[in-house]
This record gives C-alpha cells, structure tokens and sequence, in this order.
C-alpha cells in the first residue's frame, strides 16, 4: 500500500486518478482550493482518504497540507503534481498578473510542494514524483505561449531534479498528456481579456469563443489515472512520457523537425567556436 499526494482533483485528471487510487486501496491526500469539491471523494473511502483544501500558491497551506498528510498516514509515497490550469492569449495580449499567477500555480506552487515532501522522502530512502506537464510545453502552439512556457520550466526542473534525486532512491518523471475528456478546455481555462485583432487568425482561433475541441478530445481520464499508477509502480520509470495518441503524434513532428533543422543550420551552428 502507498500513499499519494495528488493537488488539483476537484475534475480532470487529479479527481479520475484520486478515485483510482483509492478503489485500488492505497491512501490518498486529496486535495482542493475549495475542500468541498473533493469531499466526496474522501467520504466514499474514510479509512484510506484524506480530504484537505490546499492552494499551492499560498507556501503556508502547503506547510500545514503535508504535515497533516504524515500525521494521518506516516509519509508521503508518491506526489502527483497535477495542480493547474490553461490559459490562452497571444504574447503580446498576455496580462501581467495572470502570467504570474499562472506561474505561481504550475511550477513555484509545484516546487513549494516537492521541497515540503522531499524531506521525508529522502529520510526514507524512497518515493515517486510525478509532474503533470503537457504537450504543450512542446508544441506551443499560438495563444499558448504563456502556458506552454509554464509547462517548459517545470519539465526543465524536473529534469534536473530527476538527476539531484536519482541517487537518494527517488523517482522524478513528467507526464505530458495530449487532449483528454476534462474540464481543462471548457470550465477551467482561461484567457486574455483583451483580443488585439491582428491575432485573429493565430491566437484568436484558439480563444475559448472560437475553440470547438472541448467534449471532443481523444484522451480517456481513467485510462490516463491507471497509467500514472503504473508508472508509479514501475522498477525504471522514464524521465518523460506522453500520453495519448495525439500527443505522441506531436512529439514525433516536433522531434523531427527540430533534428532537421539541427542539420540544416549545423555548419553555421559549429562556425562560432575558436
């Protein structure tokens, strides 16, 4: 049996993988912004579940969120950071407090939360830490450019942290997942509030008015949930893994056309050393 710590499963894919979690019988902290989204969650499963309110900005609620996770059930085997929310708007458009709000939210609330675990971990020798990234962070298509930053730099700093922690008996990996059936491109993004017009045919056509793929994306969540539990169960887990079709689509486009443009531009690239 493990405990997990999972952030963000109020919907989406932190609620499909806390119900999984718990029906296989691990322990899970479950956690919210609004506690009362995720109490439902708890109430099914009483021995096992610990419902708490966390927002991973606030470094105080994470403090008190992790000491109540090892006073219920003795530590924390696996952290799911999975807390998050998209958000569309071209570069320019971008407003400066929703990009360090976003920000806030996808990678220095993840990294609040990996340094209020991580001592316990390295206590014991032992852990998994999942990052929840996204496509995204390799596609970045127009009007994603501040989400796709975001995602960016946490898979750089798990990257590193994968390194720093593959010594202590500790597992770092990054899930990128494509599209999947979730509330993440209707209810919980978000974008701009002004729209300059000379975007309307880049990042205007991904602007939640305009956007037709929320209900339609290929991704199942209870399949994502049951491949994030095998990972977490995995004796060699990978530093990275995509999931869903279409992200493995894309990343084969992406990685391609950067290897061909490596080649292209490698004598110019190999002309500036002495």
């Amino acid at each position: 049996m493990s405990t997990w710590f999972i952030t963000g499963c109020s919907t989406g894919l932190g609620r499909s993988l806390a119900q999984a979690v718990l029906e296989r019988g691990d322990d899970a902290v479950v956690t919210a912004r609004d506690v009362s989204r995720v109490e439902d969650i708890a109430a099914a499963h009483p021995e096992h579940a610990l419902a708490l309110a966390l927002d991973v900005t606030d470094p105080a609620q994470v403090t008190a969120a992790v000491r109540a996770a090892e006073e219920r059930f003795g530590g924390v085997d696996v952290l799911v950071n999975n807390a998050g929310y998209g958000y569309r708007a071209a570069v320019e458009e971008g407003d400066d407090a929703d990009v360090q709000q976003l920000f806030a939210t996808h990678v220095f609330g993840a990294a609040s939360m990996l340094k209020a675990v991580l001592p316990g971990m390295r206590a014991r020798r032992s852990g998994t830490v999942l990052n929840i990234s996204s496509i995204g962070a390799h596609v970045a298509p127009p009007g994603s450019g501040y989400y796709a930053a975001a995602k960016a730099a946490l898979e750089a700093l798990s990257r590193s942290l994968r390194q720093e922690l593959a010594p202590l008996g500790i597992s770092v990996t990054i899930v990128a997942p494509g599209g999947f059936r979730t509330d993440f491109a209707g209810r919980s993004l978000t974008q701009s509030a002004e729209a300059i017009g000379d975007y309307a045919e880049t990042a205007g056509k991904r602007r939640k008015e305009n956007d037709t793929v929320h209900g339609t994306q290929p991704g199942d969540p209870a399949k994502a949930a049951a491949a994030m539990i095998a990972l977490a169960e995995a004796e060699n887990p990978p530093a990275s893994i995509f999931l869903g079709s279409d992200a493995v689509a894309a990343i084969d486009g992406v990685l391609k056309a950067r290897v061909s443009e490596v080649d292209v531009w490698r004598e110019l690239s190999t002309s500036t050393d002495f």
